[in-house]
């Protein structure tokens, strides 16, 4: 089995890191290849093709997260993100929650939700129409999809609600699909379309918008952990990372940077895996204040035993076919490096890798501060923007690090004197 504690993994040359990498998920010599050649994973046609009005590429860090075990598999996780610490703290988290077992985690089958709107209309009437006629556009929303279809996917129900709005009433029919592996956006969108006629025919009124909702609350993901509470640093820090957390669920200026920590590490593996962050941010921070009130998409509390005891919950709309996997070879490959066989198992992982960077977020906090790890981090960057060639970067680092001085302006003045 694999094991995907690696010591010192950020010590080793980028060959030795590729190798394990390589013999982990079973890359071949062309996957390497185009991870160690890639300037950003697609060349200039790819992205001229992707979007308009295209005029080249842009890059962001590639690295791994090391020490995750989720439902007893262990994973080397993808991240791409341009902030440091990131990745080590998010494997550090893992190998503290690896002592008691791991992550625990599970994902909700993977239904995407379809709206359309329908305005001029008697709701009443119109909802009893609708009932009665759901066969009817149940049927003609999967003609859309054989291949759903062949898998016992697709449009499985359609229900209504009634809106009260400014400019009156307005009623929404809305189709839950199963939409597979896939995130499914796609396919929502063209069954929406589909039925859009049909639905003004049934309930006489006048259709405006027929498209999905990324508040995909039907699509939830959970994950759990024990951190050990020596592991952690003690009985007080774990305290100090509960009461931390209560800042969070009860200030919305808190809830908003806490979330922006758990955010980190879910946004890092769907960049690296070709989701759509926008879609997974918004759903999240709806979820965040579903109460009526933003909060922390996570919860702190402690067992018997004084361990720390973490819990996320928050909406996942995610696949591992289609989209962007399609045509970006890198995003394939990182997928391939993760090794989930499912939409469902993808969500874990990325809901797991949320809570281990709002765990080392909180532990930092509520002990020496976020700064101090976090800035020695960062002065390689301010190395490298001060003008530092390679070989010179460590020792600017550690002379700003030794002064607590980690500024432009000094790793300037170092590079002089070297």
């Amino acid at each position: 089995m694999a094991d995907s504690s690696i010591s010192k993994f950020f010590e080793k040359s980028r060959k030795e890191r590729l190798d394990i990498i390589k013999n982990f998920a079973g890359l071949s010599e062309d996957e390497i290849k185009q991870i160690e050649n890639s300037d950003g994973g697609i060349t200039f046609d790819k992205a001229d093709k992707m979007v308009e009005n295209a005029i080249g590429t842009f890059s962001l860090p590639l690295g791994i997260a090391t020490n995750f075990t989720i439902n007893n598999k262990d994973y080397l996780v993808p991240m791409v993100i341009e902030e440091p610490s990131v990745i080590a703290a998010a494997s550090k988290a893992a190998k503290i929650a690896k002592i008691h077992g791991g992550f625990k985690a599970e994902a909700d089958d993977p239904y995407s939700i379809g709206q359309i709107q329908v305005v001029d209309v008697d709701v009443k009437t119109a909802m009893s129409a609708i009932k009665k006629s759901e066969k009817e556009i149940l049927d003609l929303a999967n003609s859309k999809s054989k291949t759903l279809l062949q898998i016992g996917k697709g449009a499985k129900q359609v229900s209504c609600r009634e809106i009260k709005t400014d400019s009156g009433k307005m009623l929404v029919v809305e189709l839950l699909i199963d939409v597979g592996d896939a995130m499914g956006a796609n396919i929502t969108n063209t069954m929406c379309e589909t039925v859009a006629s049909l639905i003004e025919k049934i309930t006489k009124g006048r259709v405006i918008l027929r498209i999905l909702s990324n508040y995909s609350t039907k699509r939830l993901a959970r994950a759990s952990a024990v951190f050990d509470k020596d592991a952690v640093g003690g009985q007080n820090i774990v305290d100090d990372i509960i009461l931390a957390y209560q800042f969070a669920v009860h200030d919305q200026y808190r809830a908003v940077t806490h979330n922006k920590g758990v955010m980190n590490g879910i946004i890092a593996v769907a960049n690296a895996t070709g989701q759509d962050n926008r879609a997974i941010e918004a759903a999240a921070n709806a979820y965040a204040a579903s109460t009526g009130r933003y909060s922390s998409l996570t919860e702190w509390t402690k067992d018997k035993d004084g361990n720390l005891v973490g819990n996320i919950e928050l909406p996942l709309s995610v696949g591992i076919v289609g989209g962007i996997i399609n045509v970006h070879p890198i995003a394939k490959i990182c997928t391939k490096i993760l090794g989930v066989k499912s939409a469902k198992e993808l969500a874990c992982v990325m809901a797991a890798t949320g809570l281990a960077q709002n765990f080392s977020a909180l532990r930092a906090l509520a002990s020496e501060g976020i700064q101090s790890g976090h800035m020695k981090l960062h002065a390689k960057n301010i190395a490298v923007a001060a003008g530092a060639k390679p070989d010179q970067v460590d020792m600017v680092v550690k002379r700003m690090v030794e002064e607590r001085n980690i500024s432009l302006n000094r790793a300037k003045e170092l590079l002089k004197q070297i």
